[in-house]
């Protein structure tokens, strides 16, 4: 074995390369190899040349290594190269599977460590505008994973519509459907929506409504993975729907144009 054979479980950020830490950008300078995910920024890793880095994603029914193959993966460059760092987006304790890698690392002998990363869960929402609590409105946010273990919608999300919480799914467009049925059918298919994809990049594109009209609105905006759904009363402060509200001041029959901003 590599005398320093290690793995540090690094969170990339949500996307903007900018929104990275400075510890995880001197970590990546002292990697040997850089096993990397599908939604990390590849302009990264260009603060690490001296690395050989090496493609890892998994995307939705498009897996290059499964989660065992990783692992091996980890533990063989280790052994071999020294320090592997697992290039992850957002956070990589925040549905990354990251406790699993370094579980496994351990029980392989490897030294390791962890970078936290910023999660798209908070920094998505706050690019555009909206702040997931708010005094008056919201009191606490609940952040859920749209796609369980099990491929199905998660028990939580049942639990979150009945609260007055703002409620953040990662990984849920393959489940608005089952979304916005749970959310109708406890009232509150006129609460707004913000679905933003490829937040805080140069592709980024959001769509805004309410339970009731936000397929419809994904649908003509076509909207798609990966996308963070955000759902109650604070996506009014989203900047394009605030934009909205202000030009509508100057326009004749205000009451109709402030609807359909709000939807």
């Amino acid at each position: 074995m590599f005398n320093s054979a290690k793995l540090t479980v690094v969170g990339a950020g949500p996307g903007d390369p900018e929104l990275i830490t400075v510890k995880a950008l001197n970590t990546l300078k002292s990697a040997n190899v850089i096993l990397y995910d599908a939604l990390i920024n590849r302009d990264l890793l260009e603060y690490a040349p001296q690395a050989r880095h090496i493609f890892v994603g998994k995307r939705k029914d498009k897996h290059r290594f499964s989660q065992d193959e990783i692992n091996e993966l980890i533990v063989k460059y280790a052994t071999e190269q020294g320090h592997v760092v697992r290039l992850k987006g957002g956070d990589p304790f925040i549905f990354g599977r990251g406790s699993e890698e370094i579980n496994y690392a351990r029980k392989h002998g490897l030294e390791t460590a962890v970078v936290s990363g910023i999660t798209s869960s908070i920094a998505v929402p706050a690019n555009v505008g909206i702040p997931l609590t708010q005094r008056g409105t919201s009191e606490s946010f609940w952040v859920i994973t749209g796609t369980t273990s099990q491929k199905s919608l998660s028990n939580d999300v049942q639990l979150a519509a009945q609260s007055t919480a703002t409620v953040v799914i990662l990984m849920g467009m393959g489940k608005l459907d089952e979304i916005v049925e749970i959310f109708s059918n406890y009232g509150k298919k006129d609460i707004p929506v913000g679905i933003i994809q490829n937040g805080t990049t140069v592709n980024e594109k959001s769509g805004f409504g309410t339970i009731k009209t936000i397929e419809k609105i994904v649908s003509e905006k076509n909207l798609g993975a990966p996308a963070i759904i955000v759902i109650g009363e604070v996506v009014k402060e989203a900047n394009a729907l605030q934009n909205v509200f202000q030009n509508v001041k100057s326009l004749p029959k205000q009451k109709e144009y402030v609807k359909i901003g709000a939807a």
